[in-house]
């Protein structure tokens, strides 16, 4: 532990990451599965974020919105990498205090901004339904990387005070994490002085983002169905509500586990620290590994560029 000037406040040195409690001896074979989950992560979103970059005919809102989310799902992925595969791979549990800080600020950074793109992908299906004549007029190409770069500012600029909030707590011996990565909720837990300006601006970032946004895609979607109701044919109808089926399936993917480790974390100590680092896994990996899967199974523009991809590949060898 190292103090600062203050010579009642502590700061740890490191924190003690914690892989799958009960299991630690099973570790290395446990990293199997976890290698696994990384390589079809980043092959899956890969591959999507390649095809969207070499079709021109896929140059187009809903497209340039689902690259910007698998690119936030690699970069939640990336961020927790060293210290997942570390702590299963070479038993490594340990992670510095300034690196633990700089991990919690880009996994919920990158948690944001796909919150956002989920919302403005929603926006974007509700234009296409309601809209189509205008669709292209309305969300041009320049708008959409401005929503983006708008997206990703807003998200740098809400995490920026976490890790300031946290530096000037003091930490009085507890160093033990409830994850194999850091996350802010598991963080003020480990405090011993006063947390609650961090709880409070941690429920203004919360309600304000994931809350808002959440609310926000119900109401699209409440007006989405309003729009589909209104077509006079049942396959228009049809064809209409099948463009949001890989959406509506990434929502799901991405809040379920979110809230599944928020209840988690509200109910601390009353919770075995199995359940506890499973529900961290399911946050961690379910989304990043379901999207591309979804995404190449119901959309048939990203099928044929697969399938274009593959059959490129076998005339080359």
């Amino acid at each position: 532990m190292k103090t600062s000037n203050n010579s009642l406040r502590f700061l740890p040195t490191t924190f003690i990451l914690v892989g799958i409690p009960g299991l630690e001896a099973e570790h290395l074979w446990i990293s199997v599965p976890f290698c696994l989950l990384y390589i079809i992560i980043f092959l899956g979103n890969g591959i999507i974020l390649h095809i969207i970059r070499t079709d021109v005919a896929l140059h187009q809102p809903m497209y340039l919105f689902l690259a910007m989310l698998a690119l936030s799902e690699v970069g939640v992925s990336a961020s927790t990498l060293p210290t997942v595969l570390g702590i299963f791979l070479f038993g490594n549990t340990e992670i510095s205090f300034e690196a633990c800080l700089f991990q919690m600020f880009f996994i919920h950074s990158l948690s944001i901004m796909e919150s956002d793109v989920l919302l403005a992908m929603s926006l974007d299906r509700f234009v296409a339904i309601h809209n189509p004549l205008r669709y292209t007029a309305m969300l041009t190409l320049p708008r959409v990387f401005s929503t983006g770069a708008i997206i990703g500012l807003k998200s740098i600029m809400l995490m920026a005070p976490f890790p300031i909030l946290l530096w000037r707590l003091p930490f009085c011996g507890h160093n033990a994490l409830s994850h194999s990565y850091c996350l802010h909720p598991n963080l003020i837990h480990l405090s011993c002085g006063n947390i609650s300006v961090n709880n409070i601006y941690g429920i203004f970032i919360v309600t304000s983002t994931f809350g808002l946004d959440s609310l926000l895609i119900v109401i699209s979607y409440v007006l989405i169905l309003h729009t589909v109701l209104g077509i006079d044919t049942g396959e228009g109808r049809k064809k209409a509500l099948n463009t949001c089926g890989s959406h509506i399936c990434a929502v799901l993917a991405y809040y379920v586990p979110m809230i599944g480790l928020s209840i988690v974390h509200r109910l601390g100590h009353h919770v075995s620290p199995l359940l506890q680092a499973m529900m961290a896994n399911a946050y961690l990996f379910f989304p990043p590994v379901v999207n591309p899967i979804i995404y190449s199974m119901k959309t048939k523009e990203i099928r044929r560029g697969i399938v274009r991809m593959l059959s490129e590949k076998r005339t080359r060898v």
